[in-house]
């Protein structure tokens, strides 16, 4: 593919990708369901961590397909809008599983969540709680353009960040994770592969649209079987 097709299909599918998180996040203030009603079912348990400036009614479509599959869907509403500090996040998400005396669960995280999922694994006594995580579109390496942003929230994904580097050397729990990421990601140009993961690429593109591309569900399903 030549250099101004390539360009003209990132266009393309970033235009796309923020159509869909504009459709999320008015989904996301006008939901109504309660996240209680995801939480029962016989299968597996899965966890729902949704990314930066996301609530888990962003990640809501996905979460209910995984629930109409028989999995109890549990999500953490204590993280709001997701803003704050992934070690902070990841506390909270423990004492969640601690508390519902979770066990064997399969995290599906989304961008920053996967951070979050992974510090979890690595450093909380309730990582051990974990099978799995299906991460998508998460910048296990950072993102070269935080250091652009103008809050911490978002400088927080330089790769030179102290919990970034924390994390990037905690490679022993990188086998329970897969990666799942697009061709293009306009807010990680380094992309999503990890070392020592299971790596899936995507033939699409996308930060956000990424989401409801059916190989997310079937990843999800693989390791909950």
């Amino acid at each position: 593919m030549s250099t101004i097709a390539a360009l003209l299909r990132n266009g393309v599918w970033w235009a796309r990708d923020y159509v869909y998180a504009a459709v999320a996040q008015i989904r996301a203030i006008t939901g109504r369901g309660a996240p209680d009603d995801l939480a029962r079912g016989s299968g597996v348990p899965i966890l729902i961590l949704p990314g930066i400036y996301e609530t888990w009614r962003f990640v809501e479509p996905l979460a209910r397909a995984l629930h109409d599959r028989g999995h109890p869907v549990h999500v953490v509403t204590e993280l709001g809008g997701n803003l704050r500090p992934v070690a902070e996040s990841a506390e909270r998400v423990g004492r969640l599983l601690e508390a519902r005396a979770l066990e064997d669960v399969v995290v599906v995280a989304h961008s920053k969540g996967g951070l979050i999922g992974k510090h979890l694994m690595a450093f909380h006594p309730a990582g051990a709680r974990v099978r799995a995580m299906v991460a998508v579109a998460t910048p296990f390496g950072g993102s070269r353009y935080s250091r652009l942003m103008p809050t911490p929230s978002l400088r927080a994904f330089r790769s030179g960040d102290a919990t970034m580097r924390a994390l990037a050397a905690s490679a022993a729990v990188n086998a329970r994770i897969v990666s799942v990421y697009g061709l293009f990601d306009p807010h990680i140009p380094e992309g999503s592969e990890l070392a020592g993961a299971k790596n899936v690429r995507l033939s699409t593109g996308g930060h956000f649209r990424v989401l409801a591309d059916p190989r997310v569900i079937a990843e999800v399903v693989s390791i909950s079987e």
